[in-house]
């Protein structure tokens, strides 16, 4: 299994729009690609400021390989979809290799 990270930080004022366009809209297309077996999606809680409301999104994959054609066949055409939040918010990518899952 292989984790696929965004991290948000978004301007307040776009906070709700922007929910409201991962969750009905961004997340599930990203799951229509075919590349992801399931989405979570959590709010950031920390102490620290951060510069606004941040969020992760996990996407699971079943490799980095899978991960890999994501980024050639898909990555170009799901970020240009965050367009209309343009200089509005920063996100940071990171892979997550995932070792053991305890239930």
């Amino acid at each position: 299994m292989y984790i696929y990270n965004v991290t948000i930080t978004l301007e307040p004022e776009i906070e709700a729009q922007w929910l409201n366009w991962m969750q009905q809209g961004h997340i599930p297309d990203m799951l229509k690609t075919g590349k992801f077996i399931s989405a979570l999606m959590t709010k950031v809680i920390t102490d620290q400021d951060l510069g606004g409301p941040t969020y992760s999104v996990q996407y699971r994959c079943s490799s980095k390989e899978v991960l890999q054609d994501y980024y050639t066949q898909d990555a170009l055409n799901m970020r240009a979809q965050s367009a209309p939040f343009a200089g509005k918010f920063i996100a940071f990518r990171t892979e997550l290799d995932v070792i053991q899952e305890f239930l």
